[in-house]
């Protein structure tokens, strides 16, 4: 029987299991739900033992389709939401709700953790943004100092899961890289950037490349599961792997990925930090690779959060828009539900409908979401642009990249062409299952370790290629520009509202 290799993507709504074969082939997937907790406004939360109990179901979801397929399991890979801070005790039992990517609650300590060294930027690549995992720590340990008494560990939340799986701590170049604990340049732990949060090497977990062995999956957590006690491979950060899933290997391949976030990722074959235009500069979780990468905090959930308030689901919005052959409108959306990063670093900025008259209609407020979050996408594209990142050939991935029409509205809106691709929506998990394929390449050479990623981790097949319709550029350049202006026009009533 023909081996088979397993990924799984610790995602922010749900745990996916993806398995392929030895030949690369996709033979099956399942998910497994899971939700996010908003105690206070600004906080995002979720439970780390939701994530064990998702991840069982997942598996014994692909156990119904398979049968007694996994018994031929050779190797485990693991994806994973980034910048999550994970609290555990010297027993390794969870100290309070992981804070989630999305969480903006650590503003100040931001502003504080650059004053404390000189050289933050520098040592990090990165500026200090909520989002990262250091100034959620040092909110911990300002807010919550009882807990922070008693942390041994700071885990991501894969990281978490690979725990639970090897009882291993470790991670990955690629999701340590958005600590801001780790020099992306030396991919190693600063000892300088842990002390200015009042940590050192002793909280952290092991750091190997992506394609290493975190350890082999525990008898407990095998008979949990239903699985061989196999390797573990360490695999990455959500967004390196969705790059492995979807070929994005070498220097100047890009992606967009139409998610829950949004992401414009580009690989680079050198540490390129660009802290001033608010790109990330991190690891990439194949050996001897970096990337850039800008960030929108909502993308695809915008369309679900407007679904969700007007009784609707997702494809019917979709589909009333296509029905109704509405192509323009003068309604405006600010896309910033949860904050932003790239290009505001403003976790205080919001939502916003504006233009809206007795006129107008539901499906002219969806196509002003998509266009929103194609602006959204234009103002990274510029930042990675300014920050010199090559961009040479950009697919599009993600559950809204499902979409023809706003796959088109990106074209047309970046004015350039993008490359849809079959399989795309698989993301991270098959990327954590290529790179447990790859874990037996681990230590070739240079040239033949190279070799095995192009012939284990190629592009899937071409769908369709938008090029950009240069007879929208009139629409969309000045309403680019009135949505960048909105922005600016309402930031000071956003911080008023949070004082």
């Amino acid at each position: 029987m023909i081996s088979v290799y397993l990924g799984l993507d610790l995602g922010t709504s749900g745990v996916k299991a993806v398995v392929i074969d030895e030949m690369g082939a996709l033979v099956a997937t399942h998910s497994a739900p899971l939700d996010v907790s908003n105690p206070q406004p600004l906080w995002s939360e979720q439970n780390p033992e939701d994530w064990w109990s998702a991840t069982i179901a997942a598996v014994s979801g692909l156990k119904s389709q398979l049968g007694d397929r996994l018994s031929q399991l050779k190797a485990l890979g693991l994806a994973g939401q980034m910048h999550g801070a994970t609290f555990l005790d010297e027993e390794g039992q969870v100290l309070r709700p992981c804070i989630l990517w999305n969480d903006g609650r650590s503003a100040e300590q931001c502003v504080e953790l650059e004053s404390r060294l000189s050289d933050f930027r520098e040592r990090s690549g990165n500026l200090a943004m909520p989002g990262f995992t250091a100034p959620k720590a040092l909110w911990v340990a300002q807010h919550e100092p009882q807990v922070f008494a008693q942390v041994a560990k700071i885990l991501l939340p894969k990281d978490y899961l690979a725990y639970r799986l090897t009882g291993q701590y470790c991670s990955d170049m690629s999701d340590a890289a958005g600590t801001l604990w780790l020099n992306p340049e030396t991919r190693d732990w600063d000892d300088a950037l842990l002390a200015a949060t009042g940590l050192d090497r002793r909280h952290m977990p092991t750091l190997l490349e992506g394609t290493q062995v975190a350890g082999q999956l525990s008898d407990a957590a095998a008979s949990a599961l239903g699985i061989p006690p196999v390797p573990v491979v360490i695999g990455g950060g959500d967004n390196a792997c969705g790059a492995v899933g979807v070929g994005v290997t070498e220097p100047g391949q890009a992606f967009i990925s139409l998610g829950t976030s949004g992401v414009l990722f580009v690989v680079s074959n050198g540490h390129c930090a660009s802290p001033e235009n608010t790109v990330h500069a991190f690891c990439h979780c194949l050996p001897k690779r970096w990337h850039q990468m800008s960030v929108s905090l909502s993308a695809a959930n915008c369309l679900s959060w407007f679904a969700e308030i007007v009784g609707a689901e997702v494809p019917q919005l979709l589909a009333e828009l296509d029905e109704q052959g509405i192509e323009e409108t003068p309604v405006l959306f600010l896309p910033y539900l949860s904050g932003e990063r790239t290009p505001h670093n403003d976790p205080a900025a919001s939502g916003v409908f504006f233009g809206l008259k007795n006129s107008t209609s539901r499906a002219e407020m969806t196509l002003a979401i998509l266009e929103a979050v194609a602006f959204s996408f234009a103002d990274g594209y510029d930042a990675l642009r300014a920050a010199d990142s090559p961009i040479d050939d950009i697919t599009l991935i993600g559950g809204g990249a499902r979409s023809a029409r706003w796959r088109q509205i990106h074209s047309d809106v970046l004015q350039q062409p993008l490359s849809f691709r079959d399989g795309g929506e698989v993301g991270p998990g098959l990327g954590a299952a290529r790179l447990a394929r790859l874990s037996e390449s681990a230590t070739l050479s240079d040239a033949a370790f190279n070799q095995a990623v192009s012939s284990v981790c190629p592009p899937p097949p071409l769908v369709e290629v938008h090029q950009p319709n240069p007879e929208k550029k009139p629409y969309y350049q000045p309403k680019l520009e009135r949505y960048r202006a909105l922005y600016q026009q309402t930031r000071s009533l956003n911080l008023g509202a949070l004082s």
